[in-house]
């Protein structure tokens, strides 16, 4: 049986989802070996490591709740209804984002490596409409919103077939993946994929020459539609959390020993000469990914879908809250790596706290009260208040009768 009803435990893990993507951009700063717009005159070894972690499955785990979000769009709009409305979400941020959110981070940027005009010298390179590293067009952290439009746009017609009678039996069938452990079949096509492709194609996220890792996201946000469209399969997910989570907690620790001993391909101590086990090394990123979001959504299930009078705020706020968050950070560390006689945690700390502080009050003071900047950032429109019908008064039958007894008689 299909489910059309939003479901809660979704909304606490997307929640959940972009605080961690404020924990792994506000320590981009301070973690070494990992390049940024800005970094620490000291960097973090330890800091890498967590973000190395979290960039695993945070992306992945964004866009599996993304492809239930589209299921639930679905539901009562024709295919056209349907890419109209993302376009709205989706291409109106985007657009706003390239042009006014990004900007300030690549003149952050272009300071750092000896730029030396105003933010308004920098503002009109952006109109040579070359593309960022080498000009100052981009969309940084936005891409996911583009490759989020970019999947719901072409595959908006088979969303409608699968939410359709017509593909019955298709579910139906799905249903027998509920059975045991079969669930995790649907890691299978993304570890591979991975595993093949990941160092030929490096991560980009600027979809030209990105085709390991625009196929690798959209496999995710497949998995969340066909997962959210037959509910056994979420069920299975929810009773097989602890298998997930051993799956992904022994993949883990496989592939940080053998990174934290130097055996890598790329690294002379690495033992095997079969090309094949570098392809397994390579597919172990995937597998724990895959792993850990599917174990998440697990838990989540059980332990989170329990609604609370706050989530209908927190889940307007965290898009608004995605796209501002990282320009803030790069313009806050611009500030905060100048501090001398501070320790990293300390900066990183406070790089969270104060991003935290402004992004939610903008959100709250500019944008959540007013309907032009709530179009702009993608939200739905503020509610109409609703016609209150001034009260009738009622009149009491008896004392109508008794008052009509008293109507003089003709």
């Amino acid at each position: 049986m299909e489910t059309t009803t939003r479901q809660t435990y979704l909304d606490w893990l997307r929640i959940l989802s972009i605080f961690g993507v404020l924990l792994f951009h506000s320590g981009m700063p301070y973690a070494s070996e990992m390049g940024w717009h800005i970094k620490n005159h000291e960097t973090s070894n330890l800091i890498m490591e967590s973000n190395l972690f979290m960039h695993l499955f945070r992306m992945p785990l964004l866009f599996f709740i993304s492809g239930t979000v589209s299921y639930y769009m679905m539901q009562r709009r024709s295919t056209f209804s349907f890419i109209g409305l993302r376009f709205r979400r989706l291409f109106i941020p985007l657009l706003v984002g390239v042009f006014i959110i990004v900007p300030p981070q690549i003149y952050i940027e272009r300071l750092t490596t000896g730029f030396k005009g105003n933010f308004g010298d920098f503002y009109k390179t952006v109109f040579d409409f070359i593309p960022y590293p080498k000009g100052s067009l981009g969309w940084n952290h936005l891409w996911f919103i583009g490759y989020l439009l970019i999947y719901d746009l072409l595959f908006a017609p088979l969303f409608a077939w699968l939410i359709s009678t017509k593909s019955n039996r298709f579910k139906q069938k799905l249903s027998l993946l509920a059975n045991g452990k079969r669930v995790y079949v649907i890691m299978l096509p993304g570890v591979l994929w991975f595993g093949l492709l990941a160092a030929k194609m490096p991560e980009t996220n600027n979809l030209v020459d990105d085709g390991c890792y625009f196929v690798y996201w959209l496999l995710f946000l497949l998995a969340g539609f066909i997962c959210i469209l037959q509910p056994k399969l979420m069920d299975s997910l929810e009773r097989n959390r602890h298998f997930a989570l051993t799956i992904g907690f022994l993949s883990l620790v496989v592939w940080e020993y053998m990174r934290w001993n130097k055996i890598e391909p790329e690294h002379p101590g690495w033992p095997f000469k079969n090309e094949v086990f570098i392809y397994l090394f390579i597919s172990l990123q995937a597998v724990i990914a895959w792993a850990w979001v599917l174990a998440l959504i697990g838990y989540g299930k059980r332990y989170l879908d329990r609604p609370h009078h706050s989530l209908n705020y927190l889940n307007q706020a965290v898009y608004p809250f995605y796209i501002l968050h990282q320009t803030l950070i790069v313009i806050i560390s611009f500030y905060i790596v100048q501090v001398s006689n501070e320790s990293i945690l300390s900066k990183y700390i406070y790089t969270i706290g104060i991003t935290f502080f402004i992004t939610v009050l903008t959100y709250h003071l500019l944008i959540k009260p007013y309907a032009p900047m709530r179009f702009l950032f993608g939200m739905k429109p503020l509610d109409k208040p609703k016609k209150v019908e001034p009260p009738q008064a009622e009149i009491n039958p008896a004392i109508s009768l008794s008052l009509l007894d008293l109507e003089p008689k003709k």
